[in-house]
């Protein structure tokens, strides 16, 4: 068995690879695949296959798929070209006989109204139409978001969102990974879809005293409106779109989109997801 992990040279698919080797899978059944293969080559050091990935050149995806028997399809990066890139990889391992693919989805993707939901709802879609079984492993919010709302709250003492009272039940990567890692070498998820959050749903002032507990300083939360929010984007510099963007998805966690605890992904990796705390001191 050797399973092939998109985007290796990103922060989850490396944690998804070394996840893989932490719990003994042989390096030689690993691919790690992605664009810029000089950020792998310590894994290629250590026995892992590298192999370049590009969504737009069918050519290596053919040859970084061949012979694997699970794809780890990591969801790209690149918001508005997702559908189209991961409809290659789909293709691919159809025709590379891949028996099971794990897809790292959105929460609540094929219903949820979050700004970041439709791409993952049509991949969801096309995966299901390939005849290819698979593992939808919807991943909530990444702790690691957060690091910019740190760096800036370290000069200033302050967290500015139009977030309102909503709650985020955020986990690390590491979390995520592993529990990526558990589905692509385990038997039996085949056709099942799982929501994956932490284990607790925190607010923005509770964001606010962990980042201070870890800056060792005094950082407060300021709620203001969505109208203010994307006025001091904008004025900071941030094009229109993003702003609107950034402001978006403060909708979303104010909706309460994000705060849904599942426990599912502790369940999954035999663990309590990482605290808060713990998930932002690790990137301070």
């Amino acid at each position: 068995m050797s399973i092939v992990v998109t985007g290796a040279t990103g922060h989850l698919g490396r944690l998804i690879v070394e996840a893989l080797l932490r719990d003994g899978t042989p390096a030689s059944e690993i691919i790690a695949g992605g664009r810029s293969l000089d950020k792998i080559s310590d894994l290629a050091e250590r026995g892992v296959r590298i192999a370049q990935v590009d969504y737009t050149d069918a050519a290596t995806l053919d040859a970084a798929f061949a012979g694997a028997s699970t794809l780890v399809l990591v969801s790209s990066s690149e918001v508005g070209q997702r559908v189209a890139q991961h409809a290659a990889a789909i293709t691919a391992a159809a025709s590379a006989g891949i028996g099971h693919i794990v897809y790292t989805s959105a929460p609540a993707a094929d219903t949820s109204a979050l700004i970041l939901a439709p791409e993952h709802k049509a991949t969801e879609e096309l995966i299901r139409n390939s005849g290819i079984p698979f593992t939808i492993l919807r991943n909530g919010w990444y702790t690691e978001n957060y690091a910019g709302t740190m760096a800036q709250a370290k000069e200033s003492g302050v967290v500015v969102a139009s977030v309102g009272d909503g709650k985020v039940a955020s986990a690390s990567r590491v979390d995520y990974a592993d529990a990526a890692a558990a589905v692509a070498v385990g038997s039996g998820f085949a056709g099942t879809t799982f929501e994956l959050s932490g284990d607790v749903a925190w607010d923005y002032h509770e964001l606010a005293a962990a980042i201070g507990s870890v800056l060792g300083r005094e950082v407060t939360y300021t709620p203001i409106s969505a109208e203010e929010h994307h006025a001091q984007l904008v004025a900071a510099g941030l094009d229109e779109g993003t702003a609107g963007f950034v402001v978006a998805l403060d909708g979303d966690t104010r909706a309460g989109l994000l705060g849904v605890v599942t426990g599912e992904l502790s369940t999954l990796i035999g663990r309590p997801t990482t605290s808060l705390r713990d998930g932002l001191a690790s990137v301070a």
